[in-house]
């Protein structure tokens, strides 16, 4: 019997599609339709879609049905895999639109039958990737050591490296609004070239660029403009040193590799995180710290909602043979034999993998001790001057430990300081005397999670000492994102949790309760804070510069210029009395590149420049991003102020 169900088109439910297969369809359709094909994409979410036997139909219209049959790994890989019943098929506008709006699939977990990855004609070609762009321009280092990549891209690379760049280009140029499928189709045909040419990091790039302006042109909850902004950013920094000839070997990046073998191993639970993303999964994520020292997780994120997360309190995971209860592994143990672990910690589930129980262990010894071994300042300058080679948006979110004593509280931040390093004389210990005002903040204040109200219950009360386990915020001066909290060892005011807890809470599971904390008395705080210390980046007046940059992203050249216009001087004077002179030039060179027209040679005005415009945006991107990198550090070890 065949199964069939109807539901209304969710472009995140339908199949993912390969760059190639959706750009080619888009660069099939005739010119006339392309005007149409926006609005056509858009209509699409209130079409009814059908389900039978693994295919995907969108009903378009009279005797216009459009077929999508995934292949073996889910995704769209060949252009015979999408039909549609019209008689202009396979260029007809139903079935492109219906394409465009599938999401794009990563090349690197559903592979392309058509075409074999150049990585094989480049085996040494993974170089350590920056971190994100602007803060970076730093080598490789070690990485091109070990693979020996010096040379300077090949003509393929940088002519792969100089369509990235063209199609970025234009899209910076026109603004999310006039970035429609047309431009994504540029950008996804561009993002093929790259992968047949060896280029990962950029290909990386661009699908993630196409993903964004998807989101922002969409209005998808959770999305930022900013980390568009960051996405952009990257991949003109790529494409434009690689088309120049560039022979960093970070530029090129590495190829995602798949989980590799990693015999036996012993692992301490740590904490669990819930995980609500913005792109419709959610779930657990069991953090986890191995006998040697690497930091690991285990999770189960699926597509679902909020109550997916909520429910991943005490979700059971199957390892192999083995069900795994988060909540319990997160306090205890598992010596693991045939396991797998991909380069970002994460283990495998496969069937080969077994488990048994070990018993947990407390925060203060075995390697978790280690998360707290190091000053705070210490571990937060290396995590933002740390390069990942898989993707450098990720710097700056590794776990990180630290013991803090409460302060007091501003809106939803809880507000802290660090705690001196411990002595044999014991005792509650006091706070670093010329240390920042640390604010904790939620990871994600969703009401069905506790985040929100456990911080507030730690606020009320000044002077509780407590261990964290949590994350750098690489955004917001002097910021964490706290994951669990424990009681300090040899603490009065610390946290009294109760003892199946492990001496641990998990922020986002757990509920505090006012018998969790000390009597008021005792939590006393020991010295007032008379003042905050400022949030050096957002009391600084770069954000003149960012709203610039972000304008240009979000409107275009045009809107660039017209802002540029209405603010005149206002605009780089206060960055120059300010001390941020180099801010206020490519400011002043962003906004003057932006009204710049030229003449031919009857003095017709001509197009502008897209190519001066992108590097002049990529100036101040670059600069500003640095910038804001090094007073987020800097707030890490300044004292406050006042």
């Amino acid at each position: 019997m065949t199964d069939r169900t109807t539901t209304i088109v969710d472009t995140d439910r339908l199949p993912p599609v390969l760059p190639r297969v959706a750009a080619a369809a888009v660069a099939a359709l005739p010119p006339r339709l392309h005007k149409r094909l926006d609005a056509t994409v858009e209509r699409l979410a209130g079409v009814p879609v059908g389900r039978v036997d693994g295919a995907v139909s969108v009903d378009c219209g009279p005797e216009a049905l459009v077929t999508l049959t995934p292949g073996p790994t889910g995704a769209v890989t060949d252009p015979r895999q999408a039909r549609c019943s019209c008689l202009l098929t396979p260029r007809c506008l139903h079935r492109t639109a219906v394409l465009v709006a599938c999401p794009a699939a990563d090349p690197a977990g559903h592979p392309d039958p058509a075409s074999t990855t150049v990585a094989s004609s480049h085996p040494d070609g993974a170089g350590a990737a920056t971190g994100r762009t602007g803060r970076a321009g730093k080598s490789a280092g070690p990485a091109a050591g070990r693979t020996g990549r010096s040379a300077a891209p090949t003509k393929a690379q940088r002519a792969a490296a100089g369509a990235l760049w063209r199609a970025a280009a234009a899209v910076l140029a026109a603004g999310v609004p006039a970035a429609g499928a047309i431009p994504q189709a540029e950008l996804l045909r561009a993002a093929h070239g790259a992968r047949l040419a060896g280029l990962p990091r950029a290909e990386s790039a661009a699908l993630r660029a196409v993903r964004g302006l998807r989101a922002h042109r969409g209005r998808q909850a959770g999305h930022r403009l900013a980390e568009l902004v960051d996405v952009l950013h990257d991949l003109l920094y790529v494409a434009g040193r690689l088309a120049a000839g560039d022979s960093d070997p970070a530029l090129v990046g590495v190829l995602r590799r798949a989980y590799q073998p990693d015999g036996t191993l012993e692992v301490y639970g740590v904490c669990r995180e819930p995980v609500i993303s913005a792109t419709g999964y959610a779930g657990v994520v069991t953090h986890l710290v191995a006998a040697d020292g690497r930091r690991l997780s285990f999770g189960d994120v699926k597509p679902g909602g909020p109550e997916r997360a909520q429910n991943g309190a005490r979700a059971v995971t199957e390892m192999g043979a083995v069900a795994v209860n988060h909540a319990v592994l997160a306090r205890g143990g598992l010596r693991i034999t045939g396991t797998t672990v991909s380069p970002d910690g994460r283990l495998g589930a496969g069937k080969g993998v077994r488990a048994t129980p070990l018993p947990g262990s407390d925060w203060s010894a075995g390697p978790l001790a280690e998360l707290f071994a190091r000053p705070l300042a210490e571990v937060v300058t290396a995590q933002l001057a740390a390069d990942d080679p898989e993707d450098p948006a990720r710097a700056g979110t590794a776990l990180l430990g630290c013991d803090l004593m409460v302060v007091g509280a501003v809106g939803d931040q809880v507000l802290a300081r660090e705690l001196a390093p411990a002595t044999d004389a014991g005792g509650d210990r006091a706070p670093v005397s010329d240390g920042p005002v640390i604010r904790l903040v939620p990871v994600n204040s969703h009401p069905v999670l506790a985040h929100v109200a456990n911080l507030r219950r730690l606020a009320s009360r000044p002077g509780l000492r407590i261990r964290v386990v949590g994350r750098l915020d690489p955004d917001r001066a002097s910021t964490l994102r706290p994951l669990a909290v424990g009681p300090v060892p040899g603490a009065a005011a610390t946290l009294r949790l109760p003892a199946d807890w492990q001496g641990r809470a998990d922020l986002g599971y757990d509920q505090l309760q006012g018998s969790h904390l000390p009597p008021g008395d005792a939590a006393a705080t020991t010295e007032p804070v008379l003042a905050v210390g400022a949030d050096a980046v957002a009391e600084s007046p770069l954000w003149r510069v960012r709203r610039l940059v972000e304008l240009a992203v979000s409107g275009g050249r045009r809107a660039v210029a017209e802002a540029a216009r209405g603010e005149g001087a206002g605009l780089v004077g206060p960055l120059r009395r300010a001390g941020f002179t180099t801010a206020a030039a490519v400011a002043a060179g962003l906004a003057d590149e932006s009204d710049r027209r030229g003449r031919d040679a009857f003095g017709r005005l001509t197009d502008p420049d897209p190519d001066r415009y992108a590097w002049a945006w990529l100036a101040a991107a670059a600069h500003l991003a640095a910038t804001e990198r090094e007073l987020i550090r800097s707030s890490w070890t300044a004292p406050p102020a006042g």
